[in-house]
């Protein structure tokens, strides 16, 4: 089981793939919403802003956040690690319930290029 260390981590890489990428990824990083990030094993929740190609404002709250992000994903931490580290497509862990989202069909899609 991934730890909130590594889980926090895998985020920090994730922004920091954001920041570096080019083209029609870098395109798909343009987006200004409120993030959630739930990792149900440890019943802990991320919680910042994607803005400017990028993920800000990151705390970790215990359990699920009253107030609700535009953007809300959850999974495993284990999911988590695995997806940005490339292990895992967001497509399938989405495809088959590993991953949940719940947003707007294009940030659905926005988010499917960056994972």
């Amino acid at each position: 089981m991934a730890t909130i260390e590594e889980c926090r981590a895998a985020l920090d890489q994730l922004s920091l793939n954001m920041a570096r990428a080019q083209g029609d990824v870098r395109a798909a990083t343009a987006f200004d919403r409120s993030l959630s990030c739930r990792i149900t094993d440890l019943d802990i929740t991320f919680v910042g802003r994607l803005a400017d190609g990028t993920i800000t404002d990151v705390v970790t709250v215990p359990g699920t956040p009253a107030d609700k992000a535009q953007i809300r994903l959850t999974m495993s931490g284990d999911d988590l690690v695995a997806m940005v580290g490339g292990q895992l497509s967001f497509a399938k862990a989405w495809g088959s319930g590993r991953v949940k989202v719940q947003a707007g069909l294009r940030d659905v899609m926005r988010l499917r290029s960056l994972l």
